[in-house]
């Protein structure tokens, strides 16, 4: 597996793995469906894809530098889950936050992703309250200390 810089050209495959990602199913389904991660939102944003060696996007996450730093996208395809994507891309995601000198970086997570992140090193901080009408459920708020 290989850990890149995304490009515009990625973005489309971005969006359909964000729209078909099992973990929106369900009752959380409404929140991805009109999901789109645009060539524009890559250009602003240090977006990484992890790849596997045939070339098939395993995943990617979206690091929103701040103010105030924020981890604003991770997602593992399906049929990568459980092969320690989601565990290299979350420590890429800090090395390059430690490169620009962020102290943390806040993630507000999904909700059944909340152990995950707690096992990569996140401390849950809080809670964000629904985002109505789409979000109906709180969000556990953690955040990743990089000092």
């Amino acid at each position: 597996m290989v850990i890149r810089r995304a490009t515009a050209a990625d973005a489309a495959h971005l969006t359909e793995l964000v729209r078909h990602s099992g973990a929106y199913r369900g009752a959380y389904a409404a929140m991805v469906e009109d999901y789109e991660v645009t060539a524009e939102y890559v250009a602003a944003h240090d977006v990484f894809v992890a790849e596997g060696e045939d070339g098939r996007l395993l995943g990617f996450y979206a690091l929103l530098l701040g103010p105030p730093a924020e981890l604003d996208l991770m997602f593992v395809a399906d049929t990568a889950q459980g092969l320690g994507v989601g565990r290299r891309l979350a420590a890429h995601m800090k090395e390059r936050a430690r490169a620009a000198g962020l102290p943390a970086v806040r993630v507000v997570s999904h909700p059944p992703s909340e152990g995950f992140y707690r096992s990569v090193g996140a401390v849950r901080v809080g809670t964000v309250p629904a985002a109505l009408p789409r979000i109906t459920w709180e969000r556990p708020e953690l955040v990743f200390a990089l000092g």
